[in-house]
């Protein structure tokens, strides 16, 4: 299987806002330890994808940090991670202008490697796939592209890439955000007895001449020009989906993953040993329970709790949690460093201080935090609300006493 992967590193991530404040959307962290980037790349290394190319634009720092300091591959492999940032050049003086433009700008370096076939990956979604079953239907439907497609209900259809396919699976109607229409009903999947529709997952497979030949244009974005217009022209096939996957672009998906991972049984878990995700070695110390009753939590390493209650809540590497404290239905983001020098006195220490109800942040004494009563997509120096979230950004400080 001679394969290269192209993770695309996302745009703004405006959705996603204030956690996209300084950081790309691949770079979000998700689990409490891991970054989003994780998922795509340990589901490539573990399908035996090892030459993997992230394309990144907006606010890449921490995403190419983390990276560089995560994939390091043995010297006598020819694996790599590389990174491709979008740069000026001779021959194009503009930044990726969609997904379908970064890949063309990009494709010079990774057709290098010379592969029979291009896998391009979301670098914002969980999920956990064999990607060599994907190329194996892949050429034994003699396929020119295929596309991941997972069933979905009616009421996430209409704002999905939609597929209709014939009893060989091949992809004989595509529609972008189709809406709530007639055109939707004329796109019902046969092949369930249930109302399902085939919504794109954006991972594609593409054989390399192919998709040299649907880039020679000035087209920008794979779902609303290179995959409608390929579908008349190849053979283009879908690789139906039935396991877990999300789509992580808004602040309720992030919130609902992350719960997701408390359960007793989760839709998706880390524990698989037969495919891990990766992520960096930080060599920190075991998490310290001083007292706290916890209930369905992920607990991070390097945490010193004291608190009261933590329920159905993920806390993030580095999290201090002062004596008192509830934490319920919460993602606790955790912070970059420990405060071991003389602190600032005005102000908060990193961490959750006593008696708090809920990166970087500073929660003092006495804090309450809750999204009730607050305004839908309120957004403030301190918290942005939005479908019933509220997060406080990262680097905030909150001071004693405050209720949100």
């Amino acid at each position: 299987m001679n394969a290269v992967a192209v993770v695309l590193g996302g745009g703004q991530g405006t959705r996603l806002l204030p956690l996209t404040r300084e950081r790309s959307k691949p770079a979000v962290p998700i689990g409490g330890k891991y970054r989003l980037v994780d998922i795509p790349i340990s589901n490539c290394i573990n399908s035996g994808i090892r030459q993997i190319y992230v394309l990144t634009q907006f606010n890449s720092e921490s995403l190419h940090r983390h990276i560089q300091s995560t994939y390091q591959f043995d010297p006598f492999s020819r694996g790599f991670v590389r990174i491709l940032a979008a740069q000026q050049t001779p021959d194009s003086a503009s930044w990726f202008q969609g997904t379908a433009d970064a890949v063309r700008q990009s494709m010079h370096y990774f057709l290098e490697d010379k592969p029979d076939f291009v896998v391009i990956l979301s670098g914002d979604q969980l999920y956990r796939m064999n990607f060599a079953e994907i190329i194996q239907q892949h050429m034994d439907h003699k396929a020119d592209v295929t596309i991941c497609t997972k069933p979905v209900s009616r009421k996430d259809a209409y704002q999905l890439g939609i597929m209709h396919v014939d009893e060989k699976q091949r992809i004989v109607t595509f529609k972008e955000k189709p809406g709530d229409t007639p055109a939707l009903d004329e796109l019902r999947a046969p092949l369930y007895d249930d109302e399902r529709y085939l919504a794109s997952m954006g991972i594609y497979v593409f054989n390399t001449s192919v998709i040299q030949k649907l880039l020679e244009n000035e087209e920008t974005d794979f779902g609303k020009h290179i995959i409608p217009e390929s579908i008349h022209s190849h053979n283009v096939y879908s690789y139906i989906y039935e396991g877990y996957w999300r789509d992580i672009g808004t602040l309720p998906s992030f919130w609902e993953a992350n719960l997701g991972l408390t359960e007793v049984v989760p839709e998706f878990s880390f524990y698989d040993p037969d495919a891990p995700i990766y992520t960096a070695m930080r060599y920190l110390p075991p998490s310290k329970i001083n007292g706290c009753d916890l209930n369905r939590c992920l607990l991070s390493e390097g945490c010193i709790v004291s608190g009261h209650r933590i329920l159905h809540s993920v806390i993030g590497i580095r999290a201090i949690i002062g004596d008192g404290s509830v934490i319920e239905h919460s993602v606790v983001m955790g912070a970059d460093f420990y405060e071991t020098d003389a602190r600032d006195r005005k102000q908060p220490a990193v961490g959750i201080g006593r008696d708090c109800y809920i990166k970087n942040a500073r929660i003092g004494d006495g804090v309450y935090i809750s999204p009730d009563g607050k305004k839908q997509n309120e957004s403030t120096d301190l918290y942005t609300v939005q479908d019933g979230v509220i997060v406080i950004a990262k680097n905030a400080v909150i001071p004693s006493g405050i209720r949100l």
